[in-house]
């Protein structure tokens, strides 16, 4: 058989693209295999492009042992660790297959530390060790133009220092995960004799523990009272408001003096600021900040944002997302990408607007990645219909992007000084003169003007109202998840490809719920049971310099450095949690039982208003319905029927028509819907009547 260069992806659509780009036509021959299709490319030579589907190995266990710790570990396929991986099989399959007839192999994976991994485990495993003798294309675009001049300028060997990270990260997250979860577990399970899967992890733990110490900030937090005064004041027939000198009033006697002093006065203006300032140009995305600013703009969580970016990538329309960096290097071709660009109609005028200017330089932040440069549009045209969400992220790419060249802005602040007998008031005015990059950005620029009159320095002003407000001072905010991730960029735990991942699992373990993030029953008694019986688990420093370590290994760092010491401080922490397992157990069952009891509970009681309306199961026929706690005080007979059928949960709003409460019914095919449980609701009762006049 004729002997071919085999090319690795990460992914099948890198891979079409990849083969459209290398074939000399630009029509590369598809091949199916089952479910698994690879290119044949035609070019000076023949090339054989073949996908994987992400990671295809992972690590587990070396033994058969189920208990802890555990510290034995081997690098296996996915659908030997995953029951739910047995799709990878014939991904490996067809990729061995086509090892044993190649001459040449090149991984052409993404060039980070995961990409670098996945391609490194292909060529060592599925090819039979090629690893060391793979070549390594490196691109951040999967344009043509650039798919082009990677594979003509091939790296002479994969990249090790990334790849020693990737199983260095793998093998350490490994390590934390399946120990410390498989604790969790047992111990709760070895007390109550049921089942909960549990878990938690080196950036999983200090990521709740944000979470804790800020709802317990919020539950301690005692608001105090204070007042603010302004006023409703005119000059001439224009009106406008001022704010009292003191922006907050601690005492209620000193508020209402100066509305006695002020009421019924007119006030005279002694000073008048005028202040002009610019404002720079905003720097180019880096993953964190468009996740935070996709979140702020559309409500996005971060893990959307980063599928959504992902798929822009795929589809050739924006660079590599999963960077670090916030820089545009010269290289990447400024006026060829907004040349592009210009063929938008929607853009066409902004991007004539840049070409026009002599020269373009980026305002680029500190950040930098040595893999990739800052998140940038590559100039394509969508080729197919995008969906909403990703319409949405490519124009907020491709406007960040036209706005990092554009001129500061400048705008002008104002600042009135009233005085009101003896007392002074402020209104504040901004303008802006000069767009510069907000022109570019619009509609994601934030400046808004507050216009105020043209004023002169001594001028009567009318003091029509005086508003007095009692207010109390607010508790921190809790985390959504964008600040949550800003929290762990800042924290230093977790890396930009791995964040948005925690935060979901977060979620998906019950721990926390809603936008606005809240710890759950479980979430609060896991955290209080690792705090108390093994603190390190849930340390932000120790995790923050185990990164330091790992992050050292790209840099030339000893990966089983890092291992022996992850290992050294997991077997003490592991074998003290041995010793406590009867308590640590207790603990976690109580912890579960209450989430569980939780989670039942719909709304209060609108019956015996003391009791809560709870999901329960008849012993005698298993059906589930709604009852009242209090039943089985004897104080509330309160119950109802429920669907049998869909997952259950409070919706958190009542019966418009009788003041029940509702329950949001999911099924497991079609699209949820809203239940009101009260058996006697007149909605009820007038479609059963409609029914049956119907009949």
């Amino acid at each position: 058989m004729e002997k071919y260069a085999l090319i690795i992806t990460e992914k099948p659509d890198a891979a079409q693209r990849i083969a459209q780009a290398l074939d000399a036509e630009g029509k590369p021959k598809k091949v199916q295999e089952g479910q698994v299709s690879y290119f044949v490319v035609e070019r000076d030579r023949k090339i054989i492009v073949a996908p994987a589907i992400g990671h295809l190995y992972t690590v587990t266990q070396a033994t058969q042992r189920s208990d802890y710790p555990v510290f034995n570990y081997k690098w296996v396929p996915r659908y030997v660790a995953e029951k739910k991986a047995n799709f990878t099989r014939s991904w490996i399959d067809t990729i061995s297959h086509l090892a044993k007839n190649a001459s040449e192999f090149i991984d052409a994976c993404d060039y980070d530390v995961e990409g670098s991994l996945i391609g490194y485990s292909i060529l060592k495993y599925a090819c039979a060790g090629k690893e060391n003798v793979a070549k390594r294309m490196k691109y951040s675009t999967l344009t043509e133009a650039e798919l082009k001049e990677a594979y003509k300028n091939l790296l002479a060997n994969l990249d090790f220092a990334l790849i020693e990270a990737g199983l260095t990260r793998h093998e350490v997250d490994w390590l934390y995960g399946i120990n410390l979860s498989r604790a969790l577990t047992f111990a709760s399970k070895r007390w109550s004799g049921g089942y909960t899967s549990l878990s938690t992890g080196r950036v999983q733990g200090p990521t709740l523990r944000f979470l804790v110490t800020r709802e317990r900030e919020i539950g301690c937090y005692v608001p105090t009272p204070y007042w603010s005064i302004h006023a409703k004041a005119k000059v001439d027939d224009r009106f406008f408001v001022a704010e009292y000198e003191k922006r907050t009033i601690d005492r209620k006697t000193e508020a209402d003096a100066v509305l006695q002093a002020c009421n019924g006065k007119f006030g005279v203006i002694d000073q008048i600021n005028m202040r002009k300032s610019q404002v720079l140009p905003p720097i180019p995305f880096d993953l964190g900040a468009l996740q935070v600013e996709a979140y702020r703009l559309f409500g996005y969580t971060p893990l959307c944002t980063s599928g959504v970016a992902q798929r822009l990538y795929l589809d050739a329309l924006i660079s590599y997302p999963r960077t670090s960096s916030q820089k545009l290097p010269l290289s990447i071709g400024y006026r060829r990408i907004l040349n592009g660009l210009k063929a938008e109609s929607s853009y066409e005028k902004l991007v004539s607007c840049l070409l026009s200017m002599k020269v373009l330089k980026p305002n680029e932040g500190k950040g930098e990645d040595p893999a990739h440069p800052a998140i940038y549009p590559t100039g394509n045209r969508p080729q197919k219909k995008m969906d909403l969400s990703e319409s949405r992220i490519w124009d907020l790419i491709v406007r960040r992007f036209m706005a990092v060249f554009g001129q500061p802005a400048l705008r002008q602040n104002v600042k009135i000084s009233i005085k009101v007998n003896r007392h002074r008031f402020f209104a504040y005015g901004m303008q802006v003169l000069v767009d510069g990059w907000m022109q570019f950005y619009k509609p994601y620029a934030t400046l808004r003007g507050t216009s105020l009159p043209p004023v002169e320095k001594g001028e009567r002003v009318d003091i029509l109202e005086m508003i007095c407000e009692d207010k109390f001072t607010m508790p921190p905010l809790r985390y959504n998840p964008s600040s949550l991730l800003r929290k762990m960029e800042a924290e230093g735990i977790g890396t930009k490809a791995t964040r948005a991942d925690v935060i979901e699992t977060l979620y998906r373990r019950r721990y926390v719920s809603e936008e606005r993030i809240k710890v759950t029953d479980l979430g609060f008694g896991v955290t209080a049971i690792l705090h108390k019986y093994c603190p390190d688990v849930v340390s932000v420093a120790l995790t923050k310099d185990l990164e330091a370590k790992m992050e050292r290994v790209k840099n030339g760092g000893k990966r089983e450095d890092v291992l022996a010491e992850a290992i050294a401080h997991l077997k003490p922490l592991l074998g003290e949690f041995k010793e406590k397992e009867e308590l640590i157990g207790k603990a976690l069952s109580e912890a579960v039982r209450n989430a569980r009891l939780q989670d039942r509970i719909i709304s209060d009681c609108p019956t015996c208003k003391t009791g809560k309306l709870t999901v329960l199961y008849s012993r005698k026929t298993g059906k589930r319905f709604i009852g009242c706690t209090n039943y089985f005080k004897n104080q509330c007979i309160t119950s109802a029927p429920l669907p049998q059928r869909g997952m259950i949960k409070p919706s958190g709003r009542k019966c418009k028509i009788c003041g029940w409460p509702t329950v949001m019914v999911t099924p497991e095919k079609g699209r949820p819907w809203r239940f009101c449980v009260n058996p006697a609701c007149p909605k009820k009762e007038s479609r059963r009547l409609a029914e049956m006049q119907g009949v």
